[in-house]
């Protein structure tokens, strides 16, 4: 006959296990038997009993967790300040594409997960407590960088692709977009620009330091950047950069969109208003997705290496799941000169 068990006999496999005996997030346990101080020594200490009475000492469980590969990858993807956007924008689908191709190679599945941070504070934990990947990449840091820090703090298998900031804890590759935002103001300057705006969303880190650098090269020209926000929800983009570009049209001659999706976004609402580009406005962009080579005129953005970014994601990874310590990468952008501007 089938033995009852109590609560408290169940076996702990996993991070999720401890947590849900403890009652608290698989992310307070990681945390917690890392000797971080963000948790209170009584969280703590009655976090290590629960450990110690089901046979678990905090390396011993870290062993553990290394020898037990799942061979997935969980990928996510977090939208605090785009809650709107979708997982189909040509970004996403563009880096994810070379992650799938790098983690196959690699012998690992992805698992993937959207989550709106806002209606859960914890929506790092459950996915890497839950026993059922090897590590994490998480696709930008939108408005959650201190959460990704709390969690690198008792995390290590974890990469995140966005903005460094000079002693971060929490590992990242991405592009150095204060210089890609220098680059792209020193392009509109040359090609005749003397009003220019920004459109995007500041709250981001990465357009935030995009923007940060166009208006330091602005400032040295003794020019003004506006901010015209937008954002990249896909069902009300095209409205938004719609009303954007009507006020832009004889107030602006120059726009460094944040992506290349809101440049082509107002690349065609200019188009609808009967403007010129780049004769009347010049456009320059942010990624060079593959779609900025088919539009008319092409247009003109500031390349990051998506694909060798990609690589790295993974390369950094693997070491962290082995055990490894590993600094961030910073990757130099490039401009790419086309038609608008």
């Amino acid at each position: 006959m089938p033995v009852d068990r109590k609560p408290d006999d169940r076996p702990v496999r996993t991070i999720t296990d401890l947590a849900k005996l403890a009652g608290v997030s698989p992310g307070t346990v990681s945390r917690a038997l890392a000797g971080n101080s963000l948790v209170n020594d009584k969280t703590r200490e009655k976090i290590e009993a629960i450990a110690r009475e089901h046979g678990f000492r905090p390396n011993q469980m870290a062993s553990r967790l290394r020898r037990q590969r799942t061979g997935v990858i969980g990928v996510i993807i977090p939208l605090g300040h785009e809650q709107k956007q979708q997982v189909s924008d040509t970004f996403f689908l563009t880096l994810l594409g070379h992650l799938a191709d790098e983690l196959t190679e690699k012998g690992y599945d992805l698992m993937l997960r959207r989550v709106v941070p806002a209606s859960d504070e914890d929506w790092l934990d459950p996915f890497i407590g839950s026993g059922m990947i090897d590590g994490v990449i998480v696709v930008g840091q939108s408005d959650q960088f201190n959460h990704l820090e709390e969690v690198a703090d008792g995390y290590r298998p974890m990469v995140v692709w966005g903005q460094h900031r000079e002693g971060q804890r929490h590992c990242v590759v991405g592009s150095d977009n204060l210089l890609g935002g220098k680059l792209a103001m020193q392009r509109l300057v040359a090609a005749g620009a003397k009003r220019m705006a920004f459109v995007g969303d500041t709250n981001a880190p990465e357009f935030a330091a995009r923007y940060s650098g166009a208006n330091q090269v602005a400032q040295s020209f003794g020019l003004t950047l506006s901010e015209l926000p937008a954002h990249l929800a896909t069902s009300g983009m095209t409205t938004e950069v719609a009303t954007l570009m009507e006020k832009a049209v004889g107030n602006y001659d120059g726009l460094f969109a944040a992506t290349d999706l809101l440049a082509l976004a107002c690349l065609g609402e200019l188009r609808k208003l009967g403007r010129n580009v780049p004769e009347d406005m010049k456009i320059v962009g942010f990624d060079d997705l593959p779609i900025a080579q088919q539009t008319a005129p092409p247009l003109t953005t500031i390349r990051q290496d998506i694909a060798g970014g990609a690589r790295a994601i993974v390369q950094l990874l693997l070491r962290r799941i082995a055990g490894e310590e590993t600094e961030s990468i910073v990757m130099p952008p490039t401009l790419v000169v086309r038609g608008t501007a």
